[in-house]
């Protein structure tokens, strides 16, 4: 991530401070404080070059589409979440304080617009299975060979279908002997009890986040008329990016070279190679990642990361984000590895279903034009 001091980002933009300071207000131009001097300002180089090529008015449409895509503006209408002056918004409501309180049924009833939870019985009574994503995408694909289509169905039946696609992922993430909340099925799979409220919180602030690359592509799935089943199967296997969910495994690197030759020596050689530090930093919280915040006060975090986020912070000037919370968690409460990407697929679920059944409401196919780069065409 790069960023401009305030006379750099004028010069480029061609403006006056006033104008600078009102892009800023109005979420165009994302900012924080400079670590050298926390009365002045630096400003998200991205953000400030977006917006002074669109004032020059020398970009054709297809340039504006093509950026629109990559972190630029939004490219679909929702009223599902979204992040503003850096805080997480789930229908309007702020998802930091939501997960002092709230479950995932809860949430899920928040974004599905429900009047109340949904409820998911077990479908496999076995309290011997384990949390598995292999056993989720396993019952997804045969779900959708199965499902109904999506298109030219009622909001109240997706919802009816939401659930039961929600009971099937649940039945291989958080497998249980009897209904509980999710949260304590997946602590109980785990046999760490004690982990179920930060599990909680964790599911809370995991279920949705705007247009990330599994939401968008579970939308594109839904706006096909696809099954709910295929659209949060099309999610997940986005999820499994190192790009996306599987983040941790960056995280799990990074624990790695500490313990070989400490935080410091760990953070250098990444930086030494040209490698962005992984979990520190995210583009849409330039002042820290609400969810890190939000989750980090409430286990206690090993003196590894605590070592790792110290430094980290320090040398790149950026905070620990939320892949490096969700990391920190699995450590604290000695859970399997894969335990990062099991909370979030369980807790995006909710969000990939809310999204799906938004997309497949408006009745429109997702179908971006290509901008064509290649070999010149025949005449």
């Amino acid at each position: 991530m790069s960023w401009l001091t305030a006379e750099q980002a004028l010069g480029l933009l061609g403006t006056k401070p006033q104008t600078l300071y009102a892009n800023v207000s109005r979420g165009r131009i994302r900012a924080k404080a400079d670590p050298s001097d926390t009365r002045r300002s630096l400003y998200f180089d991205e953000d400030v070059r977006r917006l002074a090529t669109r004032h020059a008015g020398r970009r054709k449409s297809e340039a504006v589409a093509a950026d629109a895509i990559e972190w630029g503006d939004p490219v679909l209408p929702s009223a599902l979440s979204t992040v503003s002056n850096g805080r997480l918004f789930y229908r309007g409501r702020d998802v930091a304080r939501l997960s002092e309180r709230a479950t995932l049924e809860e949430i899920a009833a928040l974004l599905w617009d429900m009047r109340n939870p949904p409820v998911l019985p077990v479908l496999r009574r076995d309290e011997d299975r384990a949390p598995s994503l292999e056993a989720a995408f396993m019952a997804l694909a045969h779900r959708v060979t199965t499902d109904l289509p999506s298109h030219g169905r009622s909001f109240l039946a997706l919802k009816r279908e939401a659930e039961g696609v929600l009971a099937t992922v649940a039945d291989a993430l958080a497998p249980g002997a009897f209904e509980q909340p999710l949260h304590e099925r997946l602590a109980a799979g785990w046999g760490r009890p004690a982990a179920g409220d930060v599990l909680r919180r964790a599911l809370v602030l995991f279920a949705d986040h705007e247009l990330n690359a599994s939401t968008f592509t579970a939308r594109i799935t839904a706006s096909a008329g696809a099954t709910l089943s295929a659209a949060v199967l099309s999610g997940l296997s986005t999820l499994t990016g190192p790009l996306h969910g599987a983040a941790w495994r960056g995280v799990s690197l990074l624990v790695d070279i500490t313990h070989k030759f400490g935080a410091r020596e760990a953070v250098r050689r990444y930086l030494a190679q040209g490698h962005s530090l992984p979990a520190f930093g995210h583009p849409l919280y330039p002042d820290g990642d609400v969810r890190a915040d939000a989750l980090l006060p409430h286990f206690a975090l090993p003196a590894i990361f605590e070592e790792i986020r110290h430094t980290g912070e320090e040398m790149i000037g950026e905070r620990a984000n939320a892949d490096f919370a969700l990391s920190a968690l699995a450590a604290a409460h000695d859970l399997p590895e894969d335990a990062p990407i099991i909370i979030f697929a369980l807790a995006r679920t909710v969000g990939w279903l809310a999204h799906a059944m938004e997309q497949a409401s408006c009745g429109r196919l997702i179908r971006p034009r290509a901008r064509y780069v290649g070999i010149p065409l025949e005449i």
